[in-house]
């Protein structure tokens, strides 16, 4: 009896494990279709309801060729500099944010790798209230279609095979245009042409260079520092992001147009009424030598005359 007990829990377990696997989101007909409503939308709404306050979404779908370069540019250096390189997960900033101190190429049966593995895991479980988890844009383009912003082992290892199937099925591209159209830029403001015209008024093609850094930089706390709430705790974010804009450091290998010159900010001008200064009354000539010095170019007009003595 204990020998079928062991025998089948395990087995219980795995195929557990595959069924959660299979019946997690295929999203293949995201190829073709853009999504309207969200999971992490209607969390919000329902998150919304239960204070007692109502939210209202807005949200209005922009292709990808109709949202600024510097939007997308500044999106991928703030939230995944290695966008076009991994495939769905970023391990290396993964293995630097938990200290793995293994080898690159980890293999299951290098004991070396397996302490590493082990050390890092125990650093996660002692730090896991502070560890970031690094996730890529495919990662958070998976919670907020499917999923909510509750953290959890479980959730994060849904998120990790979404975001495979993901990087699968679409493009990079295609995965960078509905990540901009779904993201969360402030209290029920979703996707980039929403929060462009509720920020700065104007379209997400429109963006300057500063104001998509802006917007990037709302990214991480979109209800508690954006534009409009507590701009300052963005604004360091957002000087980051441009100096990494224009380091042409990990954004090197993002394929798109080199950004255009930081503009200087629209000041206003006070209106000055300008009025010539009125000439004395009276007007006494000075001297002048007789000579010039080398080189000078004496004056055509004839040197005015020694003023008369006046007696009394």
């Amino acid at each position: 009896m204990w020998k079928r007990i062991l025998i089948g829990v395990p087995l219980a377990l795995l195929g557990l494990a595959l069924a959660a696997y299979l019946i997690l989101p295929w999203p293949i007909l995201l190829r073709w279709d853009n999504p309207g409503r969200t999971a992490f939308m209607l969390y919000r709404v329902r998150e919304a309801r239960a204070r007692g306050d109502t939210l209202t979404i807005q949200h209005q779908w922009a292709p990808l060729e109709s949202i600024s370069r510097h939007l997308t540019r500044a999106v991928i250096v703030a939230e995944d500099a290695r966008f076009l390189e991994h495939h769905g997960v970023d391990w290396q900033a993964l293995a630097h944010e938990v200290r793995y101190r293994g080898d690159d190429r980890f293999s299951w049966f290098d004991s070396a790798d397996l302490k590493a593995l082990g050390q890092a895991l125990r650093y996660y479980w002692t730090h896991r209230d502070r560890v970031r988890g690094r996730s890529t844009i495919s990662q958070q383009l998976a919670k907020n279609l499917y999923f909510t912003p509750e953290r959890s082992v479980v959730r994060k290892i849904q998120e990790f095979f979404v975001a495979q199937r993901l990087e699968w099925l679409l493009g990079k591209d295609r995965i960078l245009e509905l990540y901009l159209n779904v993201a969360e830029w402030g209290p029920g403001v979703f996707g980039a042409e929403v929060a462009a015209r509720h920020y700065f008024g104007r379209s997400a093609a429109e963006l300057t260079a500063q104001q998509a850094a802006a917007l990037a930089a709302t990214l991480p706390h979109p209800l508690t520092s954006n534009p409009e709430r507590r701009p300052a705790r963005m604004a360091w974010r957002q000087r980051l992001i441009l100096q990494r804009m224009y380091a042409r450091g990990p954004v090197e290998t993002v394929p798109l147009e080199p950004p255009a010159p930081l503009e200087a900010p629209e000041v206003e001008m006070p209106e000055i009424e300008i009025t010539e200064p009125k000439a004395p009354a009276l007007e006494v000539p000075l001297p002048l030598p007789d000579t010039l010095g080398e080189g000078a170019v004496r004056d055509s007009a004839p040197p005015p005359q020694p003023a008369q003595r006046v007696h009394r």
